[in-house]
């Protein structure tokens, strides 16, 4: 794919994904324009103002749930990342209908609005915490889930293609446990954990953004892209930031899981692996080519792809490297 001819549309595009998306974007690829899409002013004040002022970008103020604004802002548009969402779990059970109409009829419109401007190729961020849900913010994120895979059946004879990545906790984004750890360090050294036996996926913000961008490239419409990426214990992680600490046990959170799942057993049966990704095929889908067969193996039948179950665990090395951009953070007094 050329991407210097290709312009870009980011919805959530201020947020700290997709800033390292279009940081990596334009460092390796050039595109012809990138538009960010986003509420709020002032992160694009201080995105611009922080080294993202190049000649081919645009900042659109919008939101997903405004469709004729969508439709205006996709005009010559090729490809759209959707990263825009609600995305913490307790904002998300307090204010149920806020993360419906955020995550779910925002999502729908900015399917229509791809699919009015014909818009190439549209690929949604998603979460681990859509496979079998037990919180609002995962239930709002399987339907959008299902509602951008199914999108490919309305595109008809349009050339729009739709799909999805679907990946764990991203260290460095905004809601990240390792600033928390390092404030409650210093404050009295007492790390409050929900449960001591919790494991996690873990991925790099870089990491995510190159997975997507691969995933553009490689996607042929109704796809959920999975990396293969490590898991972490939440006590070595503790341990990590302050080995001495008192840790104070407080309980799960409403709509929290001890272990995390990136693939259900239900979905092993359209599940190819590769090297470093597993691709989870829609079933039965006219519009798809399943091409992915010739580039992978099927997974097992009753596959599934667990954070307590994986076969790649970070070690005490992988998360001190981690936690080291928070600690200089904290040293300079930017930590947040």
């Amino acid at each position: 794919m050329n991407w210097k001819n290709k312009t870009i549309l980011v919805t959530g595009g201020t947020g700290s994904f997709g800033k390292k998306f279009i940081e990596i974007v334009q460092a390796k690829h050039h595109p012809k324009k990138i538009i960010v899409y986003s509420r709020d002013e002032l992160k694009q004040y201080q995105m611009r103002s922080n080294g993202f002022d190049q000649a081919n970008m645009r900042y659109f103020i919008g939101n997903i749930r405004d469709l004729p604004r969508l439709r205006r802002a996709m005009e010559g548009v090729d490809i759209v990342v959707h990263s825009a969402a609600l995305k913490q779990v307790p904002a998300c059970e307090y204010n149920p209908m806020e993360a419906v109409k955020t995550n779910i009829l925002g999502s729908s419109n900015v399917v229509d609005a791809a699919l009015d401007a014909g818009v190439e190729k549209v690929l949604a961020l998603s979460t681990d915490k859509a496979v079998n849900p037990v919180n609002l913010y995962g239930a709002t994120k399987l339907s959008a889930e299902k509602l951008i895979v199914q999108s490919n059946a309305y595109a008809g004879g349009r050339k729009t293609r739709l799909s999805c990545t679907r990946y764990g906790n991203v260290v460095g984004s905004r809601g990240s446990v390792v600033p928390v750890f390092i404030r409650q360090r210093e404050e009295n050294n007492t790390l409050t954990v929900t449960d001591k036996r919790m494991t996690r996926f873990w991925l790099t913000l870089e990491q995510g953004a190159h997975f997507v961008t691969h995933a553009i490239e490689e996607m042929q419409g109704g796809e959920v892209f999975v990396p293969k990426i490590p898991s972490m214990r939440i006590m070595d992680l503790a341990r990590a930031v302050s080995p001495h600490a008192e840790i104070k046990v407080i309980g799960i959170r409403p709509g929290e899981k001890l272990h995390e799942t990136l693939i259900s057993r239900d979905e092993s049966r359209s599940t190819i692996e590769l090297e470093n990704m597993f691709v989870v095929q829609p079933v039965e889908a006219f519009w798809f080519g399943g091409e992915w067969e010739k580039l992978g193996q099927p997974v097992e039948d009753g596959f599934k792809y667990s954070s307590d179950k994986n076969k790649a665990w970070l070690d005490k090395d992988d998360i001190q490297n981690i936690i080291e951009p928070f600690e200089k953070a904290h040293e300079e007094g930017k930590l947040g």
